[in-house]
This record gives structure tokens, C-alpha cells and sequence, in this order.
């Protein structure tokens, strides 16, 4: 059985699909498609699945079934958002709550339906499966 990256992959070099095509034929950013395939993201939200199954000519469902499941509950909302504003100040140099190991952060820069600039944290461990979302 494929993990989520290799069925993506599969899925996207059967269309003759760079990462940049699928991202403009999906309208999901070509960064959140090279997260995918590289392993690094593991559960989506209903609208990239939606759009990356409608591009990939699959259903949604093919997708969800390969996805982690992952519970963040066992991190406390209050060291979640500490991380996060962490994140929105500059930090690079932070560690995962349930591991140790470092956090692979990012800020991403995303618009709301005003055409407002927000800024949202992102971060994953490089080993285990947490993620901030």
C-alpha cells in the first residue's frame, strides 16, 4: 500500500504533472504539494484534499484513507500557542513538546477572503508526528 507522498506522487506523474502543474491545476500552493510528496505532511484539510483529488482524478476518500491520524490533544493548547507565537516572533531554533527532537517551522503567509495578509505558523518534527497546524 502507498503512503500518502508515493500515492500523490503516482497519482500526479500518471497526469505527466510537474508539482508546479498540479498546484495551478488544484489551486493548492506548490509548497504544500512538495510538503506532501516529501513526507513531511501527513493529515490535510478538507479543501486541499478536495482540490487535490479533483486534479488527481481520484476521490477525496483515496486520499483520506492514506492520511496519519494524529492526536495533538495530548500537547496542551497553552504549549501549542506559545509555539506558534514563538514562530510569528522569529524563532527557529525550537523543539518538539513530545520528543525533544527540533521543530521544522515556517510561517506562511495566506490571504482571507478580504484580501488580508495573515501570517500562520507551521511546524512539524523531524521525527516524530506532531505538527503544528
Amino acid at each position: 500500500m502507498d503512503t500518502l507522498a508515493q500515492f500523490i506522487q503516482r497519482k500526479r506523474e500518471a497526469l505527466g504533472l510537474t508539482p508546479l502543474g498540479l498546484s495551478h491545476k488544484c489551486n493548492v500552493p506548490t509548497v504544500i504539494i512538495e510538503e506532501i510528496e516529501a513526507g513531511r505532511e501527513l493529515f490535510l484539510s478538507v479543501t486541499i484534499r478536495q482540490n487535490l483529488a479533483k486534479g488527481l482524478k481520484c476521490s477525496p476518500e483515496e486520499i483520506k484513507i492514506l492520511e496519519k491520524d494524529f492526536v495533538t490533544e495530548e500537547v496542551p493548547m497553552e504549549v501549542m500557542d506559545v509555539l506558534k507565537q514563538r514562530i510569528l516572533n522569529g524563532e527557529t531554533e525550537l523543539y518538539c513538546p513530545k520528543c525533544e527532537s527540533p521543530l521544522v517551522v515556517r510561517i506562511e503567509k495566506m490571504y482571507d477572503i478580504e484580501d488580508n495578509l495573515e501570517l500562520v505558523p507551521r511546524g512539524y518534527c523531524s521525527k516524530c508526528v506532531f505538527q503544528i497546524k
